[in-house]
């Protein structure tokens, strides 16, 4: 399962500037860091370079100073293109090097990054390359050393360079796979969410179609009756009065049982105790103290609190309260509940996040909160959850309050 870009996760802007372009979504653009690294780069190849210029300056003639550097100034230019055209990059300045000490800078620097970005094969063949271009270069210039330490020297650096860029290869590759791993989770958990939300959805349509559609039919037929017979007696129209009052009390028993079923337990199928209210959240902050939470509440809802709304911001309450006993344990809750007569109902409940998890990741599988959502949109609110700007995990519920 593949994401897009859009659902990817988004980084801290600090984390993207200490990345490299590779492991973004946006590989064609060079970030903070890997200006640094290319000018660090830059600055050992001339280093490198200069220090065989140096060692080899007296074997050079004439004709050899203006050929090496010549190639040495094409090599420098070609580094610019070593994470685009890694091999071709590294092929020709390896080859450069073989008559050019101020080549050489660069052609390690390109050895390195063809360990990281060629192909095995390719990678393989510069390598081998570079092999020989030393021992031409040892043949040009002999320099006060033998041909044999040259050789050896120049078989040391170049499988030191080549397993350094191949470990960081390898932390390249974790890093991206893990970071494709996540983005798939993440995917799925989407998925899951939106399965378990439909699921819910066609329960409930499912109950109340199977309960009600029979008494609304009824319904429909005996007003249907009163509506085409004007001309019917009191006592007919009494009757038939009579069997619409009393399927639409059947009707709301029947709904009154759908509710039941959809709030059954889990556990044991019995119906669940009366519903608690606004007046009982100070008894719930309570409860969680004495299990060793530290929970500071403000309650400040003055009015008569009508009792959907108040078992709807009871629940807020419980499920904050649950989620951060469960994912942030030891972390300090403030519950907050404000409102009045004409104004939304708000119910808050923070948590500091816990040391050493990621800010915004969503705690466990979020299946407590796809239900506690559908409960606030039942009483017309919006229910928001996620880190505010101080990295704090925030669950609000914001229910609309008649006057």
């Amino acid at each position: 399962m593949e994401a897009t870009a859009q659902q990817q996760p988004a980084l801290p802007r600090w984390q993207r500037l200490l990345l490299p372009s590779g492991l973004l979504e946006t590989p064609g653009r060079r970030t903070a860091r890997d200006w640094v690294v290319d000018v660090t780069m830059f600055l050992i190849a001339v280093g490198v370079g200069a220090l065989i210029l140096i060692t080899s300056w007296k074997d050079h003639s004439g004709i050899e100073v203006v050929l090496d550097f010549a190639l040495g100034a094409a090599s420098f230019v070609a580094l610019w293109l070593r994470r685009s055209r890694p091999v071709a990059v590294g092929i020709f300045t390896v080859l450069a090097s073989a008559v050019s000490a101020l080549a050489a800078g660069p052609a390690v620097i390109a050895i390195f990054n063809a360990a990281i970005r060629a192909p095995g094969r390719a990678l393989a063949g510069i390598a081998g390359l570079s092999l020989i271009a030393g021992s031409v270069f040892a043949l040009l210039y002999p320099g006060e050393d033998s041909f044999g330490t040259e050789a050896l020297l120049t078989v040391l650096i170049t499988g030191v360079v080549v397993g350094w860029g191949l470990f960081v290869r390898a932390q390249r590759d974790l890093v991206r796979s893990l970071h494709e791993r996540a983005v798939r989770l993440e995917a799925e958990q989407r998925l899951k969410v939106d399965q378990a939300r439909e699921s819910e959805r066609l329960r409930i349509a499912r109950e109340m179609h199977d309960v009600l559609a029979h008494r609304v039919s009824l319904l429909s037929l005996h007003a249907g009756a009163l509506e085409f017979r004007p001309d019917a007696s009191p006592d007919e129209v009494a009757e038939a009065a009579g069997v619409i009052r009393a399927t639409a009390h059947a009707a709301l028993e029947d709904l009154r049982g759908v509710i039941g079923v959809l709030r059954e337990s889990a556990q044991n199928g019995a119906p669940e105790p009366p519903q608690p209210t606004l007046d009982e959240i100070p008894a719930l902050v309570e409860e969680s103290r004495a299990a060793g939470m530290r929970v500071r509440s403000r309650l400040e809802a003055p009015g008569d609190v009508p009792a959907v709304l108040g078992r709807t911001a009871y629940r807020v309450v419980q499920e904050g309260l649950t989620n951060a006993r469960k994912h942030a344990p030891g972390a300090a809750v403030d519950v907050t509940v404000t409102g009045s007569v004409g104004e939304p109902l708000v119910v808050e409940v923070a948590n500091r996040s816990p040391v050493g998890v990621r800010a915004g990741a969503l705690p466990g599988a979020g299946t407590g909160l796809i239900g506690l959502a559908e409960r606030v949109a039942l009483a017309g609110g919006e229910l928001e959850h996620g880190p505010n700007t101080a990295g704090d995990f925030v669950l609000r519920a914001t229910l609309p309050w008649p006057a």
